[in-house]
């Protein structure tokens, strides 16, 4: 598989991100060996959260509640999804698909060994952590899903994203700043853009950014639509604790917590929240109110 691989010279100063960079390999069901940049902050015998991040974002975006959740005494492991951040970033469209994506991440949890894992979703984290969580769930002991959605196609994806998509697909240069900057409710300073844009320096890094949009299952016979209904069995059943932390601002999954309460057994009894002034991003927008939310969930939740 070919891939480029972004120069560390282009994350020499990223605001609030003074993490130590890991790397791993990881392999997929068609052969296909990647290296993965991830974060493990925190300490080594705590159970661990896992933070997944989504399109076109990469482990910085959780700069603002990693700190606060290390503090409270967990350990932290926040990959970059292959295509994005310091991961290796295959220069085929086709090199992408929902199942490597998962294939990839599971690789990553499994040479980790991480188990008693607390996983936060945001975005394709969802679309990705949602599936391996019902296809390992003895891994899994809680979940916060912000901003996200597992879809299967069976249902309408909603003008929003209808729109994005064909955006992503028709722009000439990919602005993955910019548009992180238009789907926050506050506007982010020119240094956090850039940190943001910092992984792609050309358009060719892009093809997974490019990709993502076309990936979402919205037709019922996408190639991942049969793997995410029967993950949707294992989450009608989930009686795990698990949390809806979604904002109030995000037109993209608006009403998918309402969702994720009605159909997910685990969601009874949560202290389920709206996060105020917080667009899609809202780890941006309000990264450290949802930290403390992620907090008190694994209290209350222990």
């Amino acid at each position: 598989m070919e891939f480029l691989r972004t120069d560390d010279s282009c994350f020499a100063h990223l605001p609030d991100y003074h993490f130590t960079a890991k790397y791993l390999m990881v392999d997929d069901s068609e052969g296909g060996e990647l290296r993965v940049h991830y974060l493990d902050e925190g300490p080594k015998d705590a159970a661990p959260i896992l933070l997944l991040h989504g399109e076109p974002t990469w482990s910085f975006l959780y700069r603002k509640m990693i700190p606060i959740l290390v503090k409270a005494g967990h350990r932290v492991i926040a990959p970059d999804l292959v295509g994005f951040g310091r991961s290796d970033k295959p220069t085929k469209r086709t090199d992408y698909t929902y199942q490597r994506h998962v294939d990839w991440i599971t690789s990553l949890v499994s040479q980790l060994e991480l188990t008693n894992i607390t996983l936060v979703c945001q975005d394709w984290g969802g679309l990705i952590g949602l599936r391996l969580a019902a296809e390992e769930p003895d891994r899994f002991a809680r979940i916060v899903a912000a901003n996200t959605m597992l879809p299967t196609g069976d249902h309408e994806p909603g003008e929003a994203f209808k729109k994005w998509r064909q955006f992503s697909q028709e722009v000439d240069v990919f602005p993955t700043g910019s548009m992180i900057n238009r789907a926050c409710v506050a506007t982010l300073a020119a240094d956090v853009i850039a940190a943001y844009d910092a992984p792609f320096p050309g358009e060719s890094y892009k093809e997974g950014a490019r990709q993502f949009p076309l990936l979402v299952p919205i037709t019922p016979d996408d190639p991942a639509a049969d793997k995410n209904r029967a993950a949707w069995k294992v989450l009608s059943q989930w009686q795990k604790p698990f949390l809806t932390a979604f904002s109030d601002s995000d037109p993209i999954t608006a009403g998918g917590d309402k969702l994720m309460q009605k159909l997910i057994p685990g969601t009874k009894g949560q202290q389920h929240t709206t996060i105020i002034s917080a667009g899609h991003f809202l780890q941006e927008d309000k990264g450290e109110v949802l930290a403390d939310v992620v907090v008190q969930f694994i209290a209350d939740n222990s």
